[in-house]
């Protein structure tokens, strides 16, 4: 079926705003590509050098410069269940290089936290700050100039976008993005939560819910949840950067291993010495960051990628807003109820027709493009195809052609909802998102007075003092990425959602972030500007009234405009956390954009004409908005 037209629109304005930056990026591309692989530039010494501690074999090849080495930069560590499968990954990648007459070495490892672990605690301020590291860090293990293609062992939360940006920086590399594939099922998410809230209330054990803990988190792969990790494999797929149907495949299988072996081949084969060169800055273009928004609102995704593609777009000199992704939400049905959308898991999402169904049902609506090239031969109809083992060769086999769990996953002809699963807010406080597929449709609007803190552990400390009204809007500030990092606050879903449950309406709003796992009951995160900017959260005040309608779009404070103009902002009473390296990150927070642009503490994207590279803080703190030449409702943040 042909593009549906206003997908095709929403595209060609990302395009036309993105002229200048994209052609200034692929000009860095083509320029890096003008004298061949660098390898063969390398003078004696540097090469020496990079294969002294190679094996006769892999040093006599590398010696001679005429086979691909591939470059592997791991996020491994054996304290994340979703890296640890990693740790074999690179005597794969070997062996099947070495197969090929190639060689494949580690570049560089990269830092890969948890934010499962991070949660409530001080180290979560380190955790958007950690992306940028990752960019970072890539880019130092590629620095040496010894690899003709790359591939990048990463999953979760930041390292996955964190890993696209650095790879980016290469974009004349070839380059294909490898996953450790999700752990098999626990226990319900649902069941789980459910204790959560019961210890939340006082009705349950630390021992009880340690166990409920331990028996959902249980074994090597990523957390089973359709959180900001397993959205970053969805993601990658609508990319066309990962093997097709690779994403929910569990690790230690034989499928898993054969997937992992094929992406070595393939990366070699589109590597510059190969028969098919395709580098990563070219295959990621604005139809590849349309697809991964599109995705994103088809499954009900992790509302943190509305900041890390943002940034991963401008790694590629592409211009995406939080109004595109607003517009492709309501034109995407939503297609996926897993948890926290719904009651399964992503095995049972896999089970029913996984990424390979929706892909294919959006494909053949016109609601994804089909036309992308990617790192699979066969491009993206690729995609709508499954993985499979026949007589232990990988194969592509059709997949379903419907739902075998039509309560997971649906066709666009019946769609869980009509639009898609985020919505952008606006209104007096500025702007925010709110993920609507979490909520049920009876929660999305409330109107209630605000409960204000600076510190999420004051609600809790609230609660146990029994003073919260029935009904409040909890407005938490001072949490965006200037202030602190941008922590999540997840730690505060048990409350709100134990309170949602007792008949009270309940909501949340703030600066900072809520991630994939959000709770159940409606809530404005990412608001822009944030307080520490002198946004408005600063001059909320205790009991103001707030109306949320996540249907309409709008979040709005119910206060004269002139006295709340009047307002001084409120100093943050936040105690200073000290602990866990916060203070090396103080020069991140002085220089971090703001979440709308990517929330970018480091620059990414081409340089300009005097070699610079754009300022995007700067750009913000003087009212420029990219998008409101072509959007007339799109105003200022600032």
């Amino acid at each position: 079926m042909s593009l549906h037209p206003k997908l095709h629109a929403i595209t060609e304005r990302i395009v036309q705003r993105s002229v200048a930056s994209r052609a200034a990026y692929l000009a860095g591309v083509d320029a890096a590509l003008r004298d061949g692989p660098f390898r063969s530039r390398l003078s004696c010494g540097n090469l020496a050098h990079g294969f002294a501690a190679c094996g006769p074999t892999d040093k006599s090849r590398l010696r001679g410069g005429v086979t691909p080495n591939l470059g592997i930069i791991t996020a491994y560590n054996d304290m994340l269940s979703a890296h640890q499968p990693f740790e074999h990954y690179p005597e794969i990648l070997r062996e099947t290089a070495r197969e090929l007459g190639a060689t494949a070495q580690v570049a560089g490892g990269v830092p890969a936290m948890c934010d499962g672990v991070t949660q409530g605690r001080g180290g979560m301020e380190l955790s958007l700050f950690s992306r940028d590291v990752i960019a970072q860090s890539t880019t130092i293990g590629l620095s040496h100039d010894m690899f003709d293609a790359s591939v990048y062992l990463g999953v979760c939360d930041k390292i996955v976008p964190g890993l696209l940006i650095g790879a980016l920086a290469f974009g004349h590399l070839p380059a294909i993005f490898l996953p450790a594939g999700p752990m098999t099922p626990g226990i319900p998410n649902k069941q789980k939560a459910e204790v959560r809230e019961r210890y939340a209330a006082g009705q349950a054990t630390r021992e009880e819910l340690l166990e409920a803990e331990a028996a959902s988190y249980h074994g090597a792969g990523t957390c089973t949840f359709y959180g900001t990790a397993n959205s970053n494999q969805t993601l990658l797929e609508a990319m066309g950067v990962q093997m097709p149907g690779a994403s929910f495949v569990n690790p230690d299988t034989p499928l898993r291993d054969a997937l992992t072996r094929q992406a070595a081949v393939r990366a070699l084969e589109i590597s510059a010495l190969g028969d098919d060169f395709r580098p990563l800055g070219r295959l990621i273009d604005e139809r590849a960051i349309v697809n991964a928004v599109v995705t994103l609102m088809a499954t009900g995704g992790s509302t943190n990628h509305t900041i890390h593609w943002i940034a991963v777009a401008r790694a590629a000199g592409i211009v995406l807003t939080w109004d595109d992704m607003d517009q492709l939400s309501q034109l995407i049905p939503l297609l996926a109820r897993v948890y926290p959308n719904g009651e399964a898991d992503v095995n049972r999402f896999a089970a029913a027709g996984g990424t390979a169904f929706v892909f294919r049902e959006l494909m053949e609506a016109g609601l994804m493009h089909a036309d992308l090239q990617t790192v699979a031969e066969g491009g993206m109809p690729q995609y709508g195809q499954e993985p499979a083992l026949r007589d232990g060769k990988l194969t592509y086999i059709d997949g379903v052609r419907e739902s075998a769990d039509p309560d997971v996953v649906r066709g666009v002809a019946n769609p869980f909802e009509s639009q898609g699963g985020l919505r952008l807010l606006r209104g007096n406080l500025g702007r925010s998102l709110i993920k609507l597929s979490a909520v049920k449709p009876e929660f999305r609007t409330i109107e209630a007075p605000a409960v204000v803190v600076d510190a999420p552990q004051v609600l809790n400390k609230l609660h146990a003092a029994g003073v919260l009204p029935h009904d409040f809007v909890a407005v938490v500030r001072y949490q965006g990425p200037r202030s602190n990092g941008m922590p999540e606050l997840h730690s505060l879903a048990p409350l709100l959602g134990l309170l949602q449950n007792q008949g009270r309406r309940v909501a949340l709003v703030t600066d900072g972030r809520l991630s994939g796992a959000s709770g159940k009951f409606p809530a404005a995160i990412h608001m822009t500007p944030e307080a520490s900017r002198g946004g408005p959260l600063a001059r909320v005040r205790e009991g103001d009234i707030i109306r949320l309608d996540g249907e309409a779009g709008t979040l709005e404070l119910l206060v004269d405009a002139a006295e709340f103009a009047a307002r001084e902002p409120a100093p943050n009473t936040a105690p200073a956390a000290h602990d866990l390296g916060r203070n090396l990150f103080a020069m991140s927070r002085r220089l971090v954009g703001p979440a709308d642009q990517g929330a970018m503490s480091i620059s990414c994207g081409p340089a300009a004409d005097d070699g610079s590279i754009w300022n995007y803080d700067a750009e913000y703190e003087l009212g420029h908005d990219a998008a409101a030449a072509d959007a007339p409702h799109e105003g200022k943040d600032a």
